[in-house]
């Protein structure tokens, strides 16, 4: 009723027309005075207090805060704890410093968009290596065999101008899928065979450095490379399972570099 006046079939059809005109406005009145709360189920270790790690969950308003994992992460960092570690730099799927596995994916967390369903994200640190807090993982065996495939321009002489060793645009072109690795190490903690055999076997993202290196028109030292492969772990503990290329945020394949290195073998 409306004054009393019971509200007709017009009185309803002309309510609803002021609320289109509205437009715009009404949508925006509504979004403002409502909720949008999302859970974030995060894994938590501090070595300095804690004998064994532990789920913490945070909730966050994602009308107050930007689309992606990484964007969440920073607000809970600034606004609800503060001790809350991880690592995270470019903000633009660049870096890799803030890979970490998310509701059972390994990928970026800037790329990461928090989906909108009321379920709860769980976050935590890239699997099967070392924490060093929270999701911090410790890189250094994976830095360590990045180093050991030698990733950098092996010649037996200087430039013949005296500058710089000249590729063609097709010699060139045979490096994409491959040198725009940004080594976040999402491809190797997918790795079953890295999981169970780190210590030995180089995994995905070295593997396909060294593909990279071998494919380059302008290194002399293939060989050197492949020898450096010829035992049973370095590289033959690839099963082809194909996890590496699933996983990778940049949308590369590191199972086709290392079917590429065997083939050339």
């Amino acid at each position: 009723r409306v004054s009393g006046r019971p509200i007709t079939n017009r009185m309803f059809q002309l309510s609803r027309r002021g609320m289109r005109a509205m437009g715009p406005m009404a949508r925006t009145l509504q979004v403002r005075h409502a909720s949008n709360v999302k859970q974030f189920k995060i894994y938590r270790f501090n070595p300095d207090t804690d004998t064994k790690s532990r789920y913490q969950t945070y909730e966050v308003d994602m009308n107050d805060c930007g689309p992606m994992a990484l964007d969440a992460l920073i607000k809970i960092k600034n606004e609800l704890d503060a001790t809350l570690t991880f690592r995270r730099s470019c903000r633009e799927g660049i870096c890799g410093s803030c890979a970490m596995n998310i509701d059972g994916v390994n990928t970026l967390a800037c790329l990461s968009k928090v989906e909108k369903d009321g379920s709860t994200m769980t976050i935590n640190p890239l699997p099967h290596m070392y924490v060093v807090k929270d999701l911090v993982p410790d890189m250094t065996n994976f830095y360590l065999q990045y180093k050991a495939i030698k990733p950098y321009l092996i010649t037996k002489a200087p430039p013949a101008d005296g500058k710089e060793h000249f590729q063609s645009p097709e010699d060139r072109e045979k490096l994409d899928g491959m040198y725009e690795c940004i080594l976040c190490a999402c491809c190797s903690t997918s790795c079953p065979s890295y999981w169970w055999n780190s210590d030995k076997y180089l995994g995905p993202a070295a593997l396909m450095q060294a593909r990279r290196w071998m494919a380059d028109s302008r290194d002399e030292a293939t060989e050197e490379r492949k020898e450096q492969l010829r035992d049973p772990f370095s590289m033959y503990r690839c099963h082809t399972i194909m996890n590496c290329t699933k996983t990778c945020p940049k949308g590369l394949n590191p199972g086709l570099a290392i079917a590429q290195i065997k083939k050339d073998m």
